[in-house]
């Protein structure tokens, strides 16, 4: 606060020398360089940032369908498994008079099978966390570049000088001025 008070106090010192006035360069101001940056960063940042979300839509929706798929075919196997008991716990009438060998086939064959449902599920329960991760790290990526990018403008705007100002301006001049020839 003391640094805007001094700097009013310094305006106020030189403008009676008659060295202070305003700016109406409208080139030489702020809110034109800062407008070039941005629209600039915007322009070409729009499309890297759009690519990246479309991507991780895409990772994202693949993810969901391949999940999705997984557990239809394994409510799939879990349906043929129920109905392999019912049709085991049926014959297991007809095989009682036979013996108990074949039962015990069958429930082995009901066990492994089982089994394998269980490690599917598992396997999507592992794929479900993996994806939760991505997701999260691809959050605090996105957070990262944000705090980067908002640490990178404002040290450029901190360390523009008004002569670094004009020399930008006076570039982006010259940018846009060979720009329309070219399209032209």
């Amino acid at each position: 606060m003391k640094n805007v008070t001094d700097s009013f106090l310094f305006v106020g010192h030189w403008s009676s020398a008659g060295s202070f006035g305003f700016n109406t360069d409208i080139l030489a101001t702020n809110p034109i360089n800062l407008s070039v940056v941005l629209g600039v960063l915007i322009f070409f940042g729009k499309g890297v940032l759009s690519d990246l979300l479309d991507n991780r839509k895409q990772r994202i929706l693949n993810t969901i369908r391949n999940s999705e798929e997984l557990r239809e075919g394994t409510i799939e196997q879990l349906e043929k498994s129920r109905d392999r008991l019912r049709k085991a716990e049926r014959e297991a009438d007809q095989f009682r008079a036979n013996g108990y060998s074949e039962i015990e086939r069958e429930k082995l064959n009901l066990i492994n099978s089982t089994s394998k449902i269980l490690e599917q599920l598992e396997n999507y329960k592992n794929e479900t966390i993996r994806f939760e991760q991505e997701r999260a790290i691809n959050q605090a990526r996105q957070r990262v570049f944000q705090q980067a990018l908002q640490e990178a403008l404002g040290t450029l705007n901190s360390s523009l000088t008004n002569e670094l100002h004009l020399r930008t301006i006076r570039a982006n001049i010259g940018v846009f001025g060979t720009m329309k020839e070219i399209t032209d």
